[in-house]
C-alpha cells in the first residue's frame, strides 16, 4: 500500500463535529520511556497477555508464539489454520475472551485464500499449553465464527482487528471486528457488505437480539450481512478500543493523507470513500467531511499521515496524565503518537515519541506498562516504563 514518503509533524484536528484549524508539533519531544527489549520475532503483527503475564504474539507467516517475558523463555502454538500471506495479508489479531479463565477461549483473525482472492477471517479455538513456555502448546476446536462477504484478489486493506466488551449485568459477551474495505472502496458503503464496517457480534458469531445489552444492531430490520453491522464508511481500521465510559474508538489508514481518529457511534456513517480529509493516491480530490454533515467527521485527522497500526486508550496509572488519551501506534511516524481525548470528546495531538521503528502494535499490560511490536523481519517486542 502506498504512503506518502514526507511524514513531516503537521495533524489536523477535529472538535464537535465541525474540523478544526490544523495545529502543528514542530519537533518529537525527548521520550518518556524507559525502554527494554524482551525478544525479536519474524514480522510479529498483534499481541495479547495471558493471565500469568505470558504473552501471545502473532507473526504475518502464520505462527503464534508465546514467550514469558521475565525468562524469554519462547515457544510455538500449534493449530494455526493455514493464512494467506501476501502484501498486506497473513495472520492478524489474537484477542482473549473475557472469561478465559474458564473457557480458555482464544480469538484469532487472519487472511484467508478463497474463490475469486482472499478476505479476513476470525476464528476462536481453545487454547491448550504444556508444562513449559518453550515446549509451546495448541490450538483445539478451531471454529471460524465470522469471514467478510467478499474474495478479492489483491492484498490490502483486511483490518481484522478484535475486541470485546462484557456486559455485566447480563454476564454476555460482545465481539467486535474491524473489517477493511480491501482497497475496494465502494463496498464500505454498502449494505450487502461487510467490508468497511464496524462489526459487532455475539461472541458465537451470532447476531445480538433486542434484548441485549446495546439492543439490536442499526440494521438488522435489513437483514442478511447488514444485520452484523454497528456502523459503516471506514477504510482500513486497524485499531479500536473503549475508554472507560465505554465509547468505542478507532483508527484507521487514509488514502494520500487523512489519517483518522474516530469516535464509532451506532448506525453511524463515516464517509469513506465518498469523503475524506485526503486525496486520491496521485492527487485526485475526494469531497470534504464538511461537504456531508449527515456524515460523522474524524475526531482527528492527519495530513501528511502518520499511517496508524493500532490504538489502545491509556486506563492505567503508571504514566501519570495519560489516563484516558488515546495511544496510537504509527508505522509511518514511527512510533506512539498519543492524542489527548477531552470530557467533551475533542481530540488533539499531544506527543510523538519516536522509536526509530515501524510500529505495528502497542498493548498495556495490568501493571500500566506498555508494550509494544517493531514491524518486519526481526521486529522486537519492547517493554515501557515512565522515566524517572
Amino acid at each position: 500500500m502506498m504512503r506518502l514518503a514526507n511524514y513531516s509533524l503537521a495533524l489536523l484536528g477535529a472538535i464537535s463535529g465541525a474540523l478544526a484549524a490544523p495545529s502543528e508539533i514542530h519537533a518529537r519531544q525527548a521520550s518518556p520511556f524507559v525502554t527494554t527489549p524482551i525478544s525479536t520475532f519474524d514480522e510479529p503483527w498483534s499481541m495479547a497477555f495471558l493471565p500469568d503475564e505470558r504473552i501471545l504474539v502473532t507473526e504475518k507467516r502464520g505462527q503464534l508464539r508465546i514467550i514469558d517475558p521475565v525468562t524469554q523463555a519462547k515457544g510455538t502454538i500449534s493449530g494455526v489454520p493455514a493464512v494467506r500471506y501476501q502484501g498486506q495479508g497473513g495472520f492478524g489479531d489474537v484477542a482473549l475472551h473475557p472469561g478465559f479463565r474458564e473457557n480458555n477461549l482464544i480469538y484469532i483473525s487472519y487472511a484467508e485464500a478463497g474463490s475469486g482472492g482472499a478476505a479476513a477471517v476470525v476464528a476462536r479455538a481453545r487454547l491448550v499449553l504444556n508444562a513449559n513456555t518453550a515446549s509451546g502448546g495448541s490450538l483445539q476446536n478451531l471454529q471460524v465464527i465470522w469471514r467478510q462477504t467478499q474474495f478479492y484478489q489483491g492484498d490490502g486493506h483486511y483490518a481484522h482487528r478484535i475486541l470485546f466488551s462484557r456486559d455485566g449485568a447480563t454476564n454476555s459477551t460482545t465481539l467486535w471486528i474491524s473489517s477493511g474495505e480491501r482497497q475496494q472502496m465502494d463496498p464500505a458503503q454498502s449494505m450487502t457488505s461487510n467490508l468497511g464496517k464496524i462489526i459487532r457480534l455475539n461472541d458465537d458469531g451470532s447476531i445480538p437480539s433486542a434484548s441485549s445489552a446495546l439492543g439490536a444492531n442499526p440494521f438488522a430490520s435489513q437483514g442478511g450481512v447488514a444485520a452484523q453491522v454497528w456502523a459503516l464508511g471506514v477504510r482500513n481500521p486497524l485499531g479500536i478500543d473503549f475508554d472507560e465510559a465505554g465509547r468505542l474508538w478507532e483508527v484507521e489508514m487514509g488514502p494520500q493523507g487523512g489519517d483518522e481518529l474516530n469516535l464509532i457511534e451506532k448506525g453511524a456513517n463515516y464517509g469513506w470513500p465518498l469523503v475524506s480529509e485526503g486525496v486520491h493516491y496521485g492527487g485526485g480530490p475526494i469531497p470534504k467531511h464538511n461537504t456531508r454533515p449527515e456524515m460523522n467527521p474524524p475526531k482527528a485527522f492527519w495530513v501528511p499521515v502518520i499511517s496508524p497500526s493500532s490504538v489502545i486508550i491509556y486506563k492505567g496509572d503508571l504514566f501519570k496524565g495519560w489516563k484516558g488519551n488515546a495511544l496510537i501506534s504509527a508505522l509511518g511516524a514511527q512510533g506512539i503518537v498519543r492524542v489527548e481525548i477531552s470530557s467533551t470528546q475533542t481530540a488533539r495531538e499531544v506527543q510523538r515519541i519516536g522509536l526509530g521503528r515501524r510500529t505495528r502494535c502497542v498493548r498495556q499490560s495490568a501493571d500500566g506498562a506498555l508494550w509494544t511490536l517493531e514491524d518486519g523481519a526481526g521486529g522486537r517486542l519492547l517493554k515501557h516504563t515512565p522515566r524517572a
